[in-house]
């Protein structure tokens, strides 16, 4: 039997050794992290934003969580005001794969040039559908029955790279944003674990992504959670949901011949009772507030200068 040795350089070697550097900064990415931290392959670095300025005074921050996993498990944090400021320190490093997730800046060419073999992005819609900031937020507005994660080469163009791996879950009824953001955190690992095992035998494999189904969902604004009152009780309950709890959602009513900003959280039920748009009424037991075509009943408000109540508590001060 005569025995052949392959050169190195034509293994792919376990993915457990593979030198990879993870880019995030939102706690979508803690359970995938934290799996790498387990499982491996281990990142020898992350790069997150600079720790948060909070109080008044801003004169005190806030790291973020990913950063405190990765310091009580012995992973170096670098923190740049600007990513692309670091290019020169991270191709010292020569990091076999990037991956990329809710990290909140444009990762540019500098920094993609970095990876050896691969640089890659979590993104939380099935590509090429909501790309861009809240991809979340649009599924469950837009009445979407399923969304997932979607694994892509990094580009220039956001969120437009080949689809190498993706993962799909159903969207409850009843769902916010809040509750559909941590299911697709936990669906993070495996979708990351199979892409690896993918670029690891091929670096370039992906998928080109369809142009004719491409949608943009951009960062929601504060502002944004202001609620159109003549639109269908079924857009606004949707609304509601998924601009929770981020933007959140609100309206201004009147209190006592005074107007006042309410801000209205989920749930919220469908009335068949017709009402005009954003009138309040008390109905058997339920505070309504009119919609274009129907109204909505309202369980949890917060009206201007009060904190969060029971809707049935504000009833009783108009």
């Amino acid at each position: 039997m005569v025995k052949i040795s392959l050169p190195a350089s034509n293994i792919s070697p376990p993915i457990s050794i593979l030198k990879l550097v993870f880019i995030a900064t939102g706690d979508i990415a803690l359970p995938t992290f934290r799996h790498l931290i387990k499982h491996g392959p281990k990142p020898c670095l992350l790069i997150t934003q600079p720790d948060k300025p909070v109080g008044r005074s801003q004169s005190s921050t806030v790291p973020p969580e990913i950063k405190t996993v990765a310091i009580a498990n012995g992973i170096p944090v670098w923190q740049p005001e600007k990513i692309g400021k670091i290019a020169d320190k991270l191709t010292d490093i020569v990091p076999e794969f990037i991956v990329v997730m809710a990290y909140g800046q444009i990762i540019g060419k500098a920094v993609r040039e970095t990876a050896k073999k691969a640089i890659i992005n979590l993104h939380a819609s099935i590509l090429p559908k909501y790309r861009g900031a809240s991809c979340i937020q649009s599924a469950i507005a837009n009445g979407d029955a399923e969304t997932g994660i979607t694994i892509m080469h990094v580009i220039r163009e956001l969120d437009a790279g080949n689809i190498i791996s993706a993962k799909t879950i159903a969207i409850g009824d009843d769902e916010t944003a809040g509750e559909l953001h941590d299911r697709l955190a936990d669906l993070g690992p495996a979708a990351l674990s199979e892409a690896l095992e993918i670029l690891s035998k091929n670096p370039e494999a992906g998928t080109a992504q369809n142009p004719d189904g491409v949608t943009y969902a951009p960062k929601l604004l504060r502002e944004d959670g202001r609620l159109d009152f003549s639109e269908s009780a079924e857009i606004l309950e949707r609304t509601i949901r998924a601009y929770h709890p981020w933007p959140g959602t609100f309206t201004e009513v009147s209190v006592k011949e005074k107007t006042k900003r309410l801000k209205i959280f989920p749930p919220v039920e469908i009335r068949e009772h017709p009402l005009p748009a954003r009138e309040l009424l008390l109905h058997e037991g339920e505070l309504l507030i009119g919609c274009g075509e129907k109204s909505l009943a309202l369980s949890e408000v917060q009206p201007e200068g009060s904190k969060r109540m029971p809707a049935g508590a504000f009833a009783n001060s108009l």
